[in-house]
């Protein structure tokens, strides 16, 4: 049985809290009640709320800022405004500031179960959705990039048409991807990934359609094609600027007519899903140069969803690092660790060539190196040559980038082992090596096991 949703009702009024809780419950809700912000704020903090209802004219912080702190601090949540209708225009300043809806005094029943229930389709059971990862990397902090992006997201995710999302690597274009799915009318639909980067060319046409038995020489049996798969749901077509010409028309044809024909097949197959491609090359460009059809260009990115780099939303980079380390103590079943403040002013200034996805692998690292509960900036596995390419070290002596990788590599060699009491087949599998390659390493380095280890 699906859990049922929960929403927060915030209001100094007894009369009006009774009123919305009997009509929320009514319809099946589950219903907090707050008769003030400062104990919604409470609430909130213990337990997940998928949206809040509040009076906007309170004692203390009031709707105002109960808004505000909860932009801050749960994003994904929406919220809805009760106001008198003096005060329009002042909830009006609000709905730009980011609360979902707004609601007049005396307001219909009716009307406001209405708003409640457009807006929770688009949202998921907050910290119930399997989105946890998405949201530590999406909302991860305050930043005003990420503030917009989201904002944005959460409008797109509710309609039905085609996006493209760019953005460097790293950046999490799938993951914005799997969220604009959960968000979306079609939630309950599947989400298929379709990786045209790594599936060659001439398997990517069966992959994507499907075939019929005997249609070439190793087509044994018919096979359902992506595309298919994805009815009802999101097909995410990743690296979408590496299709071939040939697969581009295809494409095109399928986004145009909605239909789709097996490899070897006579009968076209109607298919409904919503296309969400990501890249992070230039398609612009691309159709400037002939390389990219420019009708299917425009097919894709009716709304374009230009994922923020790390170094545009620096701001962030404490929040997440606390919450990746806390991830990673937890997978790794260690003892919860801290950042030292030499190890966060590292994290602040390094450049990110590989943004979040780089972040997460550093401080996982630094889960794994850390002593004394403490990660240090040398944990953290970073790369100096990007460390010094980001402070200007156009002086570095010649050599000396390749003399510090290879005392990084020492270092992080031993300090597995260290980690592993000198268990040469868990150091390998700590860092992702064979054991034939930790053997290398220990005789390449001179490394001799302590006694009474």
């Amino acid at each position: 049985m699906a859990e049922k949703r929960m929403i927060l009702v915030v209001d100094d009024d007894p009369g009006i809290l009774d009123v919305v809780e009997a009509r929320l419950a009514s319809a099946g809700l589950a219903t907090l009640a707050a008769r003030s912000a400062e104990e919604a704020l409470e609430l909130l903090a213990e337990r997940p709320v998928d949206l809040v209802v509040s009076d906007m004219k309170m004692p203390g912080m009031g709707g105002e800022g109960l808004l505000a702190a909860v932009r801050d601090k749960w994003p994904q949540v929406p919220v809805i405004l009760l106001t008198a209708y003096g005060t329009i225009p002042d909830a009006v300043a609000l709905i730009r500031s980011g609360a979902a809806d707004y609601l007049t005094k005396p307001f219909d029943g009716k009307e406001l179960l209405r708003r409640v229930k457009e807006l929770l389709p688009a949202q998921a059971p907050a910290g119930r959705d399997g989105c946890a990862e998405i949201r530590e990397v999406l909302w991860g902090g305050k930043s005003p990039a990420m503030q917009r992006f989201q904002q944005l997201l959460e409008r797109v995710a509710r309609t039905e048409v085609g996006v493209l999302v760019v953005g460097e690597s790293g950046t999490g274009k799938e993951l914005v991807a799997r969220l604009l799915h959960r968000l979306s009318p079609r939630s309950d639909g599947p989400f298929v990934v379709v990786d045209c980067g790594s599936t060659p060319p001439s398997l990517l046409e069966s992959e994507l359609f499907g075939h019929v038995k005997g249609s070439f020489t190793h087509a044994i049996k018919d096979k359902k094609g992506l595309i298919s798969e994805a009815d009802k749901g999101t097909l995410f077509l990743d690296e979408i600027g590496n299709v071939s010409a040939e697969m581009q028309t295809r494409l095109l044809r399928f986004l145009q007519e909605g239909t789709i024909r097996r490899v070897g097949d006579t009968r076209d197959v109607k298919v409904s899903c919503r296309v969400v491609a990501a890249t992070n090359a230039d398609l612009r460009e691309m159709v400037r140069r002939g390389e990219f059809r420019e009708d299917l260009y425009y097919r894709i990115k009716v709304v374009t969803l230009v994922v923020p780099p790390l170094r545009e939303r620096r701001e962030d980079i404490p929040l997440l690092a606390e919450r990746f380390l806390a991830r990673a103590c937890e997978e790794q079943g260690v003892e919860p660790l801290r950042l030292a403040p030499e190890a966060l002013e590292l994290l602040r200034s390094h450049s990110w060539p590989g943004n979040v996805r780089e972040l997460r692998h550093a401080v996982e690292a630094g889960a794994v190196f850390a002593t004394d509960g403490v990660v240090r900036p040398s944990d953290l596995q970073l790369e100096e040559s990007c460390s010094a390419q980001t402070a200007g070290g156009a002086g570095a002596a010649p050599g000396s980038e390749a003399l510090s990788l290879e005392e990084n590599e020492r270092e992080t060699i031993l300090r597995a082992l260290k980690h592993t009491r000198w268990n040469k087949t868990a150091a390998a599998d700590l860092l992702g090596i064979s054991r034939r390659a930790i053997h290398y390493k220990i005789n390449k380095y001179g490394f001799v096991e302590p006694d009474g280890e």
